[in-house]
């Protein structure tokens, strides 16, 4: 069996080692009378992971085959794998009676001796590419301080190369995106409002996209990124809007455009998110009308306008809670008992929630874990930026998934304001 590969695309399309490696393990079978049953590979796949098409289905039908397979040939053991799990895996293949046969470094695997000298192969491999990892991090980080941004840019702009050196420009979209922050502040129109108008002149977008890009201080020259350490760049990419223009749309975000505001503990509210409303069964929210100076709860389900005056539903609250007061003289043995049944009703009713909030926190973290080492694969050339925006976009959508149902199990609610995480930078509230 003849395996071959190259780590990108690029590699695939601009040179002959696939053509190279294929001929020369040929030529290495027939001149040792070996027949091959399969050939896998000879497309680019990174070695730095197991998780490879070709890799898979090579060792999936070495597994299921009823033919003897004696050998894998492959040009170099780089080709085979470069990561902490090919010594593991050659174990296990040698199990089954399957030698990997390097055809540029002939070693006797048959001895102890050999078998060492292929290990301490496979371990340079993978010392390689942690060396080339840490430049590449040193790299993108030296970059970043200069203002140069080291993966495909938001929505809105453009890499182009003039002179030979790449420039983020701002393409058609951007310039959308332009007429967006502008009537933010000048017509101080909703989110909403200004998707149907970005809609209208070819700009989909869903509701939370806007809420990102106007928090997104990519598009005033600035940039952030988890190498930074917290440190906010000023970038050398073209601008999509002013500073002023940027701080003022986000002053107005913090504002609700309905005439109330969201205050997280509120006295006056103290319901929010605790009753349901009785038409369509989702939690209330709490608001001030400023013109009344009075406090309600609202469902915020679209059409429902179910609101509830909040001194009277409180109080209404309060005479219920009263009823099941207990009175000053009660005896101490009989207030010990009710706080002990409550407390193991309490624990009852939410059993296995911490567990849930537990699973689900770390489901983000590896999440998170993915996103970091699909931007490092692709800052290494090692899968195009067709693959990269494609799981990039698939990645950040499970997150923002995860990160609502996070919300709703902790604090038993929605999210409670247009603040939402920016996929850009991975911060909230802006800058």
């Amino acid at each position: 069996m003849i395996y071959t590969r190259v780590s990108t695309k690029e590699q695939a399309d601009k040179n002959l080692s696939l053509e190279t490696q294929k001929k020369a393990c040929n030529i290495y079978t027939e001149r040792h009378g070996y027949s091959v049953l399969a050939n896998f590979g000879g497309t680019f796949e990174s070695a730095q992971t197991d998780e490879r098409r070709e890799f898979t289905a090579m060792l999936a039908f070495v597994k299921k085959s009823k033919q003897h397979i004696s050998y894998i040939i492959v040009y170099s053991l780089e080709r085979f794998s470069r990561n902490d799990n090919s010594i593991w895996l050659s174990g296990q293949l040698r199990k089954l009676g399957i030698e990997i046969v390097s055809v540029t470094q002939p070693i006797d695997t048959s001895s102890s001796s050999g078998q060492m000298q292929q290990k301490m192969l496979f371990l340079f491999g993978e010392f390689d590419n942690q060396l080339r990892k840490e430049k590449c991090a040193a790299g993108i980080k030296e970059m970043l301080l200069r203002g140069y941004w080291p993966t495909a840019p938001p929505l809105g702009y453009d890499n182009i190369r003039v002179e030979g050196k790449r420039k983020i420009v701002v393409n058609q979209k951007g310039k959308l995106l332009l007429q967006a922050f502008n009537w933010k502040v000048n017509e101080e129109l909703n989110n909403e409002a200004i998707r149907q108008r970005l809609a209208q002149k070819g700009l989909k977008l869903n509701h939370q996209r806007i809420s990102e890009i106007f928090r997104n201080s990519f598009y005033c020259g600035l940039m952030a990124h988890n190498m930074l350490e917290g440190r906010v760049i000023e970038g050398n990419q073209e601008k999509v809007v002013s500073k002023e223009l940027f701080l003022q749309v986000n002053g107005l975000l913090d504002q609700n455009a309905h005439g109330y505001k969201l205050v997280e503990e509120n006295p006056a509210i103290p319901l929010k998110r605790f009753i349901y409303c009785e038409d369509c069964g989702r939690l209330m929210r709490g608001y001030l009308a400023k013109k009344k100076d009075i406090h309600y709860y609202k469902c915020n389900t679209v059409g429902c306008c179910n609101n509830k005056n909040a001194g009277k539903l409180n109080e209404t609250f309060y005479n219920i809670l009263n009823y099941f007061s207990l009175q000053e003289d009660a005896p101490v043995e009989v207030r010990d008992l009710i706080k002990a049944q409550m407390t193991t009703t309490f624990n009852e009713m939410t059993d296995g929630q911490q567990d849930d909030l537990g699973l689900l926190e770390s489901q983000l973290f590896d999440l998170n874990k993915k996103i970091e080492r699909l931007e490092e694969r692709y800052i290494e050339e090692e899968i195009s930026t067709e693959l990269y925006n494609k799981y990039g976009s698939k990645y950040l959508e499970e997150k923002k998934g995860l990160e609502e149902v996070l919300w709703k199990s902790s604090r038993g609610g929605e999210p409670h304001s247009e603040h939402q995480f920016s996929p850009q930078f991975g911060i909230k509230n802006g800058v």
